[in-house]
């Protein structure tokens, strides 16, 4: 395994939402003079031999993915590893498939952790095959995609996490698994022989696992179960916020007139509100999976935002003015950005293309059973009064709950995800902290998502998990070497209570908030 090792220096994520000095940032790549599976195992021991200095030398390690997440959960105080070049990809044979496993083997590939989840459509649409789902903005690698739980808006699939059906872990610096779900057995024995790994194959370890936010070992290989291309036929309307609209995004029953085909159940639903121009309705945004044919891919509009972006590519257009002065630039940005269009078509990997970030964005989102949607909306019309006006937009995404142990889409069987995506600044935070709290008085029982800004203690954490977490702090003990845990444990995990019962990490300049 290659290093490139860069200094002592004051990180700070993507979104410049945090920051915090630590040792040293590491880029890690594969070799290249040999064959590709050859590499990624001189590579598992290469990070095996990190994990072992670190315990060694008491130094923090924490794995870096497209250091896309708005929550400090990538930040350490002592060495950051950059997996961005790690980024190898396998199809699978089926000589080393298990006897039990029903699917087609085209559709199996084993992808290295930092192979971003752009870079991992693209190679899929090139072979005709597609991801099941994706997040609108693909930055991400797979592996911290997943440890996030990101999301959608996939009403019948879920998040990215469900697509994923082997992992292969480095549980320390003598040991990895390739853990599966004894339920769904995927892959043989000598396959894992083959990846110096142990076969594991145990449903609740897996479901721990795979929504883990960098708190389960290191995540090296992750087998995709991807599906043969499809189109999405997409469509953006404005429509009234009236009874009609509320009763769809409580009920879910896709009856509702204003779609283009009342009955059918989308592939993907969401919904972005303007409050400061909610009397010209609300922006639906709706897409159906069809068979591929010819088609045009659709293009960005006159503002380059695509039928697949979402609020962050635009919103860091708006700037922290006097309150006066936000509904009219508001209106103006938002107007100029989202065209309502009609029936474009493109594969998954033309409409949810973007990477890109336009200014410094604030975003937050927690997840709630969609039975509360319509009175959240309510909620959050009646908080802008009293604790706004909030520089954004409200967006609810609806995604099919997951069974992953940590996975904040929780709520069955569909999770909205609300969305509060704006310009970061304290009146941002302020209204944020506003709508926990009237959630709360609300008894709405709700969580957050991993990879965005929060407010999570390791009180709150217990009260929305219960029991989950239990099963996985204890899946993970039965796993992961110990002391692994300790040197990837940072302050953020710290303070949610996901600890290593172990003798403290030398202290350094802890993390903070940038606003």
């Amino acid at each position: 395994m290659k290093i490139v090792k860069e200094a002592a220096f004051k990180w700070k994520n993507l979104h410049e939402t945090y920051q915090q000095q630590v040792a040293g940032l590491w880029h890690l790549a594969n070799e290249t003079n040999g064959k590709p599976l050859d590499n990624y195992n001189d590579t598992t021991k290469g990070i095996q031999q990190l994990i072992a200095d670190a315990i060694k030398n008491n130094t923090p390690l924490r794995p870096l993915g497209g250091n896309w997440s708005l929550s400090s959960i990538t930040a350490t105080s002592g060495i950051i590893l950059n997996t961005k070049l790690l980024n190898s990809i396998f199809p699978i044979s089926s000589t080393n498939i298990h006897p039990d496993y029903k699917g087609d083997v085209n559709n199996l590939f084993l992808s290295q952790c930092g192979r971003s989840v752009w870079e991992l459509s693209d190679f899929l649409h090139k072979k005709g095959r597609s991801l099941p789902a994706s997040g609108a903005s693909n930055g991400q690698t797979i592996a911290g995609a997943i440890a996030t739980g990101t999301h959608g808006a996939g009403i019948s699939f879920g998040a990215h996490q469900e697509a994923v059906v082997g992992l292969h872990i480095i549980t320390g610096p003598n040991n990895s698994i390739w853990l599966e779900r004894k339920s769904a057995p995927i892959m043989s024995d000598a396959f894992a022989a083959v990846l110096k790994a142990t076969p594991v194959r145990d449903d609740d370890a897996f479901n721990a696992a795979v929504v883990s936010f960098g708190a389960f070992g290191f995540i090296h290989g992750v087998m995709i179960q991807a599906e043969p291309e499809y189109l999405l036929e997409s469509y953006m309307r404005r429509v009234p916020y009236d009874a009609a609209f509320k009763q769809q995004v409580i009920k879910l029953d896709f009856n509702y007139n204003q779609l283009p085909y009342p009955g059918e159940v989308p592939f993907h639903f969401g919904t972005l509100i303007n409050p400061y121009d909610i009397d010209k309705g609300v922006y639906m945004s709706v897409m159906y999976k069809r068979p591929v044919k010819p088609h045009t891919p659709p293009k960005p509009n006159g503002e380059g935002i695509g039928p697949g972006d979402d609020a962050p590519c635009f919103i860091g257009k708006l700037t922290d003015v006097i309150p006066a002065s936000v509904p009219l630039l508001a209106n103006a940005v938002i107007g100029k950005s989202l065209t309502p269009f009609e029936k474009k078509e493109g594969t998954l990997a033309e409409i949810f293309s973007n990477t890109t970030l336009r200014g410094k964005v604030a975003s937050a989102a927690i997840g709630f059973a969609s039975a509360h949607t319509a009175a959240v909306m309510e909620m959050l019309m009646k908080i802008n009064k009293t604790s706004g006006p909030f520089v954004g937009v409200f967006a609810f995404r609806f995604v099919k709950s997951s069974n992953a142990t940590m996975a904040f889409t929780r709520f069955a069987p569909v999770t909205t995800v609300l969305e509060l995506d704006g310009v970061q600044s304290k009146g941002t935070l302020k209204f944020y902290d506003a709508v926990w709290a009237e959630m709360d008085k609300l008894k709405i029982p709700y969580t957050f998502h991993w990879g965005k800004m929060n407010t999570l203690t390791a009180a709150k954490i217990k009260s929305m998990y219960g029991a989950s977490l239990d099963s996985f702090l204890a899946q993970r003990a039965k796993y992961v070497d110990a002391a692994t845990l300790r040197i990837f444990n940072n302050d953020t995990l710290n303070q949610w209570g996901i600890v290593t019962p172990m003798a403290p990490l030398p202290t350094m300049p802890p993390v903070s908030l940038i606003v």
